[in-house]
């Protein structure tokens, strides 16, 4: 949406929200004033927040744009808290109309005071919530046929970092200085790593070369690389040592390594029985044709050429939506990201009419999904009843 248009619809939302909460403070007429001020400020200070990365300088664009995130916060708990109020006041207004007794006054003006305590209380919590460093959610998922040598086979799974104006190098430091304590096999980074330009971001990302695993670190798309310039990005990470795979899978050989130790029997070690291929495929996000039809994603070509032998099939795909085409294929896990598990109430309520899974492991047909919360945010610095996660996947037999 182009600035104007936005900021006249900004304005007429908050002017919405002042309509119906200032005049329920007129027993406190400096917080009416202090209300009426910050909306003021915060119809325009949002807009222009949202536009500083395309019209402003460093430093100064990230600190406008921090300004501008944090009252966007704010102001998504006080509409949604205002639209709440008005249908309970609706409500209670048929009800009195009906006949019943009801302090209809004594709750409009309560309510009123409650709406900007509350969205405040709420805005602070989210921000503490998205700041910290996220926890790790260790799930297992058991797979048939699982062979024991990738009996217990770890996936440390990053999502949804959005390295941008308010998450930086020092942030993602904490990150990857938490993952590579796991000691996982593998890391996947499964889309949304940015939100700029590589001109701007490299140096925040660098980090991420440091991260450690046994077999490496594997990267996926997400829609926010397109928007902020995919190829260049895909250039990027490839040069800092990261494996981009785009429609395309790698073999991952895991065990124990093949020795000459003799068993029981007398007969030497069957090194099928120590090493077990695992099939990594990766596929670009789901929406990437809207940007360049050929980075179409497309599960069943990532897997051509992958070995027929091959025990376990897993699929880094960002979205979730994937998943119908992944379980077509013949995956058996796919890692996901993309819907932060709704961020911050009540968006968390609507996330799933959009995507089939909007967090944790789910079963479609023979293919298991996990969809991570994401590991940072996106836009505002909140995030409440939708926590951050490092996810840890370990492979277990079924």
């Amino acid at each position: 949406m182009r600035f104007y248009p936005l900021a006249a619809f900004a304005a007429l939302l908050h002017a919405y929200i002042g309509w119906r909460i200032v005049p329920g403070l007129g027993a406190y007429p400096r917080l009416q004033v202090l209300m009426l001020a910050l909306l003021v400020l915060s119809s325009l200070l949002m807009p222009l927040g949202l536009a500083a990365g395309r019209t402003m300088k460093q430093p100064w664009a990230d600190r406008l744009s921090w300004i501008g995130l944090l009252l966007m916060g704010l102001f998504s708990s006080l509409f949604v808290m205002t639209l709440v109020r008005d249908a309970a006041l609706l409500v209670l207004w048929l009800a009195s109309a009906a006949g019943l007794p009801l302090p209809l006054q004594s709750v409009s003006r309560v309510s009123a005071e409650a709406v900007p305590a509350l969205a405040l209380l709420v805005t602070v919590l989210g921000f503490l919530n998205a700041r910290r460093t996220p926890a790790v959610v260790r799930v297992d998922v058991p797979i048939h046929r699982l062979p024991s040598a990738l009996h217990g086979f770890t996936v440390a799974q990053l999502s949804d970092i959005h390295i941008g104006p308010t998450i930086k190098r020092a942030w993602l430091q904490r990150i990857v200085s938490k993952v590579n304590g796991l000691e996982a096999d593998m890391v996947a980074v499964t889309g949304d790593l940015v939100d700029g330009r590589v001109a701007d971001l490299a140096g925040h990302i660098a980090p991420l070369a440091d991260l450690k695993s046994r077999h490496g670190t594997y990267v996926v798309t997400g829609n926010h690389e397109y928007y902020s310039g995919a190829h260049a990005w895909v250039a990027e990470l490839r040069r800092m040592g990261l494996t981009v795979l785009m429609n395309e899978h790698v073999v991952l050989h895991h065990g124990k390594p093949a020795n000459t130790a003799m068993v029981p029997h007398g007969d030497p070690q069957d090194d099928s029985q120590i090493m077990a291929p695992l099939v990594l495929a990766g596929v670009t996000d789901y929406s990437a044709h809207h940007f360049d039809e050929s980075h179409r994603s497309d599960p069943k070509a990532a897997l051509e050429g992958a070995p027929q032998t091959a025990p376990v099939r897993l699929l880094l795909a960002h979205q979730p939506r994937s998943a119908a085409a992944a379980a077509e294929a013949g995956f058996d896990l796919q890692l996901s990201g993309h819907t932060h598990g709704g961020q911050f109430y009540p968006w968390n309520l609507f996330v799933q009419f959009q995507q089939p899974f909007s967090h944790g492991l789910h079963r479609l047909k023979d293919l298991w999904v996990y969809t991570s919360r994401g590991t940072g945010y996106w836009g505002p610095p909140k995030r409440f009843g939708a926590p951050s996660e490092i996810s840890l996947i370990r492979l277990v037999t079924a």
